[in-house]
Order: structure tokens, then C-alpha cells, then sequence
């Protein structure tokens, strides 16, 4: 299913009226703030996020999987899929795949596809956290880390082949994840670990392009309770200083302990530059993997406002990959998607509003009410006037959500694929 322009632009005609009034409201009062609205308007237009491939169909849980309809089968199909929601928002204008599982059989069939959709390819992800049916060697007790050189040699080559698939895809970034560690005291020597995971990231570096960056993520726990090798920023850091300049941290949002402050784990790094990529999501407990914004929005404004101030004061850091990272049990998957380019567009928005100038000011004097007060009446603004008129000059939706159900998006693509589709790769 492909949505046509004109179909946007009549559903938007029945909210053009509303809308402009809000966001003229909006502007005279940002313009009396001295705020460069158009500015603004660029940079919200101009911010792309890569849709994950797995994001598309249905997620799971450790106790089963419930499937939703009309899920996308083919790499073809998810391409589609991420169109219908680049067509809405205007925000999604890239794709992050995941091998094998996105493993194109015409490379150049593929390429013409994204591009009639005006979709780029962002990084491409390696899986060695499950066996896969050719493969020889096993992951069960790990991968880049094993203690056995076959399988390190394994998830060392298949890392390689990742790089490969993305050079003719036209994608400049691969992320490496790992479910390596332990789940029981004495079973794994953490140096030895360690040191493996180091010597393999580094050959796997040595393959890299020179116009390429490796991102290198981590996370505390799971699948593995005891220990995880790449646990956390500094390991990840400090391997990505092993394997030199084209190496960064990756932070996901749900990869961290409860309470931790991630805005500070974000300015760090940025400031060494070593931040390369970002995945979005939210969390209650732990890697919730849940919509974007939905628990805890104000943490995510204050990530932005670090991640700003990053952009424009750290030239040592590279340009950004920012990226949905997100499981899906419950919802419509695109819908969830469209709901949390929306939280990621509106946190970007309020983070824009903070006069940076006037809180360095009120931090020097040791002003606390003031940085607090800027921070709040920054958060506190509804800039969702402001989002909908950067996506509709770009001629998206006004309102994205409500025009995927009056298209009936859904049920058109249960009637195209059947309701016994499945998303591969899941």
C-alpha cells in the first residue's frame, strides 16, 4: 500500500483551519520571546529517524508472541510499511536493517524501492545473539567473547558480511550488539571475556570502510543475569577508543539501570566525542522497549536538551544516527511507530525552546531557580503546533495518527497480505 499526496492533503483540508489558528497563537508568542520560529521549523523538518526492520511486525515476550495482521513477510513489504509512516510524518525518512534476517535478493531492486520512497539505509545491525540455521558453531555461550576461537571466527566473519550487505545497500554505519555474559558466578572469566570481545571487534574494525562508523552498544543485563560483557557506557567507550576513530558508543534508551542519568552519559560522551547513534524507546523496569515518551517524557527532554547542546558545541563528535528501537506486543506496530516519532519530535521541540545563553548565565551565578524555571517553561510549552506545521510544509499530515486510521491503513494491508502474515526475522 502506498499513500498518495493528495490523500493527505484532503484529510488535512477538515484540520487546516484549527490548526492555524493554534499555531499562529503559537508563534506571536515565541516571536515575543525572541525565538526564531522558522529556525525552528527547519530543524524539526530536517530531523530524520531510522524505523527498525523488526519494528514492523508484532514484538514478543519470554512467554509467547501475539501476532498482529497484515505484517509485513518480505524486506519489500517492510520498505512499504516504513513509506505509509514517512508519507504521515515526514519524520521517517530512513531504515536501519537487521541480518540475516534483511538479507535483499536484488540489491538494486531494493535500492530502487527505498528510493521511490524516499527512504535512506542507516546502519545495519548484526545478530549474533541467536544460531542461525547455516551456521556451524553455536552462541549459546556466547560470541565475540567465546571462549572458543570457531565461534569467535564465526561471529568475527559474519560481522564482516554485515559490512558487506550495507556497502551495497549504500549504508555507512553498522551497530554491534551483543547478548554475550553470564548467568551464574564462576561461569565466565570477565577479563578473558573481555579481552575476546576487544581482540574481535577490533579485526571486525579493521574491515570497516574508511567513510564508515562502527557503533558499539551495551546494556546491563539480559539475556544474560549475572554479567553481560559490554555492560554498560564506559566498557563500550573504552572499546571503542581500542578500535580507534571510526568507532562510537551507541546508547539505547532502555539499556541502563533504573534511575541512571542518561543525559549525563550522553553529554559525556559527546564531549570525548565518542556518541555515533541513539535508539528511542521507553521503559518502567528495565529494556521495556515501549513506545517512545509514554513513562517518562521529561527524562527524554532532558536527554534532548544534553543532546543539544552537544550539536552545537561539540564539533568533536560526529553527525548523529538516531534510531527507533522498539517492541510492539500490543499495539499496531505502525501506529506505535507514529506515536513515538510524534514524543521524539515534540521532546526535540521543547528542547529547542531552552535559551541556552540565559541558562549558562543563570548556572555560572549559581541561579538554581532560574535554570530550573528556563527548563520548565520550555518543557511546559505545547510546541505541538509547531511539530504539525514543520510536518505539513513538508506536506505531511497534520495529524498523522488519525489520518492512518481514516485511510483504513490496516485493513488494507490484512486485505493485501492476509491475516496469517508475519513479519520475518521475529
Amino acid at each position: 500500500m502506498i499513500i498518495n499526496p493528495d490523500q493527505i492533503l484532503n484529510n488535512n483540508k477538515t484540520d487546516q483551519t484549527l490548526h492555524q489558528s493554534q499555531f499562529k497563537n503559537l508563534a506571536t508568542l515565541l516571536n515575543q520571546q525572541k525565538v526564531d520560529v522558522n529556525q525552528i521549523l527547519q530543524k524539526l523538518a530536517d530531523f530524520q529517524v531510522a524505523i527498525p526492520s523488526w519494528a514492523l511486525g508484532a514484538g514478543g515476550t519470554r512467554f509467547g508472541r501475539f501476532s498482529y495482521q497484515g505484517e509485513p513477510s518480505s524486506l519489500e513489504q517492510k520498505l512499504e510499511d516504513i513509506g505509509i509512516i514517512h508519507a504521515l510524518t515526514k519524520t521517517a525518512g530512513a531504515v536501519s536493517l537487521h541480518i540475516p534476517w534483511d538479507i535483499p535478493s536484488d540489491y538494486n531492486a531494493i535500492k530502487e524501492k527505498a528510493e521511490s520512497l524516499a527512504i535512506k539505509f542507516d546502519a545495519v545491525n548484526s545478530n549474533t545473539f541467536q544460531d542461525q540455521p547455516d551456521t556451524t558453531e553455536s552462541y549459546k555461550f556466547g560470541s565475540l567473547s567465546n571462549t572458543a576461537q570457531a565461534v569467535r571466527e564465526q561471529a568475527i566473519q559474519h560481522n564482516i558480511d554485515v559490512i558487506n550487505i550495507g556497502e551495497k545497500l549504500g549504508s555507512k554505519s553498522m551497530t554491534v550488539w551483543l547478548a554475550d555474559g553470564s548467568s551464574f558466578p564462576g561461569q565466565s572469566n570477565f577479563q578473558t571475556a573481555l579481552s575476546h570481545t576487544q581482540d574481535s571487534l577490533k579485526k571486525i574494525y579493521k574491515q570497516l570502510p574508511d567513510d564508515w562508523k562502527m557503533f558499539i552498544e551495551y546494556k546491563p543485563y539480559e539475556p544474560s543475569f549475572y554479567s553481560t560483557v559490554i555492560q554498560d557506557w564506559g566498557t563500550s567507550f573504552m572499546l571503542a577508543n581500542e578500535c580507534g576513530e571510526k568507532a562510537f558508543t551507541l546508547v539505547d534508551l532502555g539499556h541502563h539501570l533504573p534511575n541512571t542519568n542518561i543525559e549525563q552519559i550522553v553529554s559525556t560522551l559527546m564531549l570525548k566525542g565518542k556518541l555515533g547513534g541513539f535508539h528511542f524507546n521507553d521503559s518502567k523496569y528495565g529494556d521495556d522497549d515501549l513506545t517512545v515518551g509514554s513513562i517518562k517524557p521529561y527524562a527524554l527532554f532532558l536527554i534532548f536538551n544534553e543532546l543539544i547542546y552537544g550539536m552545537n558545541n561539540n564539533p568533536q563528535n560526529p553527525e548523529l544516527s538516531w534510531m527507533i528501537d522498539a517492541s510492539h506486543n500490543l499495539k499496531d506496530p505502525l501506529e506505535d511507530l507514529i506515536q513515538s516519532l510524534e514524543a521524539i519530535q515534540t521532546a526535540y521541540a521543547k528542547a529547542l525552546l531552552i535559551n541556552q545563553k540565559q541558562l549558562k548565565e543563570a548556572q555560572i551565578n549559581h541561579d538554581v531557580v532560574t535554570c530550573q524555571e528556563i527548563l520548565q517553561n520550555a518543557y511546559q510549552t505545547d510546541v505541538r503546533p509547531l511539530v504539525r506545521e514543520a510536518r505539513l510544509r513538508e506536506g505531511g499530515a497534520i495529524h498523522p495518527l488519525k489520518n492512518y486510521r481514516s485511510l483504513s491503513v490496516r485493513e488494507q494491508l490484512i486485505k493485501e497480505r492476509g491475516k496469517d502474515s508475519v513479519a520475518t526475522g521475529l
